[in-house]
């Protein structure tokens, strides 16, 4: 396992004049130490490396309780202030694929260095490497608190930028001029809910994080940053509910579509139903087989009462047309 903890982790040494991106050869290598000349960035993909996690943490003197914390094979939204560190935890949503899945990020981090674990390989955090390596910004001229913050901003910004790409295609399928009472419309509507609750979740979790990363007090870890990013996710949860209501009002729209038809179906079979029950009442009287009916012996019986039933059949057409019920 040894090897394989080594394969999936780099470091990235960075500072305002120095840049160096390398991997470990062993696991005594993987130095977590102050460095006077800048900030470390280790950064591993896997969550199952605990004895090889279990060994960094001992060799470099850190709180000893970060060895039970990753052990724990699940982990919900946490920000836990041990000695000079901070552990952050959070189930991020990956956006790559059109089904929507998460993954755990743990995130530990000192004045001087940040280790971020990942649970799968690939992330959205290439753009903050390039400006490190480009020295583009003031990256370098920051510490790891910096870092943790452009790391969540990432974060945001991917779920925005996700978010808006299906709102487009949802858009295109779902509008108004579309909405149709079929169940196969009825189910994009409850998939693309769905996939906004998966979105609202992930979001709060993150917005509970950099509420909680506000209030942390630790000394050389700035947490000035996150007002801002908190406002992004603010921003993003109202988009969702929004749409969700907008989802909610199509749904009603259509069970409303469906008991309007309903109505109508139920209305024409109303009105026939009145016009063939008088219909049906004389049919049913001349059809009783007493002998002593008069009518029965005319001549022209059958047609009189053939008239009769045009006349009501016409009486009751001319009431209902009236009435406008039809």
């Amino acid at each position: 396992m040894e090897n394989e903890f080594l394969e999936n982790t780099t470091v990235i040494k960075y500072s305002n004049k120095n840049y160096e991106k390398t991997k470990f050869l062993s696991l005594a290598d993987v130095d977590l130490s102050a460095d006077v000349n800048g900030t470390k960035w280790v950064n591993t993909y896997g969550l199952d490396y605990q004895e090889d996690f279990k060994n960094v943490i001992l060799q470099n003197n850190l709180d000893d309780f970060l060895i039970k914390l990753l052990m724990e094979e699940e982990h919900a939204t946490k920000v836990i202030i041990l000695d000079d560190l901070l552990f952050v935890t959070i189930k991020v949503l990956k956006t790559d694929d059109s089904f929507l899945d998460s993954e755990q990020m743990i995130f530990i981090v000192s004045p001087h260095f940040l280790w971020s674990i990942q649970e799968k390989p690939g992330d959205y955090f290439n753009w903050i490497r390039e400006r490190i390596e480009g020295h583009k910004g003031i990256v370098r001229k920051k510490k790891a608190d910096y870092l943790l913050y452009l790391i969540i901003e990432a974060i945001i910004d991917n779920y925005e930028e996700t978010y808006l790409k299906r709102e487009e295609l949802s858009d295109a399928i779902l509008e108004a001029t579309n909405i149709k009472p079929t169940p196969e419309f009825t189910t994009l509507v409850e998939n693309r809910k769905q996939e906004l609750y998966s979105f609202k979740k992930a979001t709060i979790s993150l917005k509970n994080t950099i509420v909680r990363l506000e209030k942390v007090d630790i000394k050389g870890v700035n947490v000035k940053y996150f007002s801002e990013i908190k406002e992004q996710t603010i921003n993003l949860i109202s988009d969702i509910d929004f749409e969700l209501q907008d989802l909610e009002s199509k749904i009603n729209l259509i069970f409303s579509i469906q008991g309007h038809r309903l109505n109508e179906v139920m209305k024409t079979l109303t009105i026939l139903s009145v016009i063939f029950i008088p219909l049906t009442f004389l049919a049913g009287i001349y059809g009783m087989n007493f002998e002593n009916m008069p009518e029965l012996k005319s001549q022209n019986g059958y047609f009189i009462l053939l008239g009769i039933m045009v006349l009501v059949t016409i009486a009751s057409v001319w009431y209902f047309k009236r009435k406008k019920w039809f």
